[in-house]
């Protein structure tokens, strides 16, 4: 089945392999010519940019600047693109993505993880946008000029976005740039769907009813972004699915479990996938993208309908990204 994937790490995970492509990346979760096997219909992939000095992430003797970072991982990125030419392409609109398909390519979305990288500077994003970014989560996992992030001290969590934050939401409306609250404390959330005036996304989260990290979607949250007409991306972390975060299998039972609590909560148009494929540890059921149909036979067995798979697959995502982009 056809899927389209809210989120890897892949970017950074070249990087730190010396790798100028993302063509062929052996032990990683996810690379170009498996994609291509898989049946991926997009893949969206994250520069991932952490406010740490942790450079062994990335391969580094010492930590380079946000912004360096970016670029770095933005020329895997375009070196990629031409590598692959043949079957995968850019997608920077909804008629990007259905040319694509037309032309039997992979749309290739690039976002941002962590909008720190901005500064505070409403023409950072433009310039992000102006490169081809066509999704920002808003923060990672520390405080930045967009606002605060997921936390278990409660007041921590109740903290919003900043001032600086309310308005570049508000921006990134205006350019079409997808919001993603993946990361952010549960005030941010709220204040984002307060400000924006398009859908929005949690392009990895998962229920909190069902394994209590913060990083996952309470079921409130959960209604909330559906009215929005937004989507979650089912994260295929084990401690964002188990009710034990020291637990560190990832079984796909447990996936169709917060599938079918996302459907009951929020309706069948507010899931989709967002993997977090090389970006999360454990024992995995589904260990790279060319098992994902093992999903969609786990939701079938389970009682979802062809047309309830394929919403999941990609129809959702693809709704967000004809009404926002």
């Amino acid at each position: 089945m056809k899927y389209i994937d809210m989120h890897c790490d892949t970017l950074a995970e070249a990087l730190a392999r010396r790798k100028d492509t993302v063509e062929h990346l052996a032990g990683t979760m996810v690379d170009a010519a498996r994609l291509r096997r898989s049946g991926a219909a997009a893949q969206f992939f994250a520069m991932f940019l952490p406010q740490r000095t942790e450079p062994e992430w990335f391969g580094q003797e010492k930590m380079p600047a946000l912004s360096e970072l970016l670029h770095m991982m933005y020329e895997i990125y375009r070196n990629t693109m031409e590598a692959c030419s043949d079957y995968m392409a850019p997608a920077r609109s909804y008629e990007d993505l259905l040319e694509n398909q037309r032309a039997g390519k992979i749309s290739a979305f690039l976002t941002i993880e962590n909008g720190s990288v901005a500064d505070g500077k409403l023409e950072k994003i433009k310039e992000y946008y102006d490169m081809g970014v066509r999704l920002m989560t808003l923060t990672w996992n520390d405080a930045n000029c967009f606002g605060w992030p997921h936390a278990a001290n409660p007041e921590e969590m109740r903290r919003g976005l900043t001032d600086f934050g309310k308005e570049a939401v508000g921006y990134m409306n205006e350019l079409g740039m997808i919001v993603d609250v993946s990361h952010l404390s549960d005030g941010g959330f709220y204040d984002v769907a307060d400000v924006s005036k398009k859908p929005f996304v949690a392009s990895h989260s998962n229920c909190r009813a069902l394994s209590p990290s913060t990083r996952n979607l309470t079921d409130e949250m959960i209604r909330v972004l559906a009215e929005s007409g937004g989507v979650a991306g089912i994260n295929f972390a084990p401690h964002f699915l188990n009710a034990d975060t020291e637990d560190e299998v990832s079984r796909i039972a447990r996936m169709c479990d917060h599938v079918l609590r996302f459907i009951d909560k929020g309706g069948i148009g507010c899931v989709g996938i967002g993997t977090d494929f090389d970006g999360i540890r454990g024992e995995l059921e589904i260990a790279d993208c060319t098992q994902m149909e093992r999903l969609f036979a786990a939701l079938h067995k389970r009682g979802l309908s062809e047309g309830q798979l394929e919403q999941i697959a990609r129809g959702n995502v693809m709704r967000v990204l004809c009404d926002v982009l």
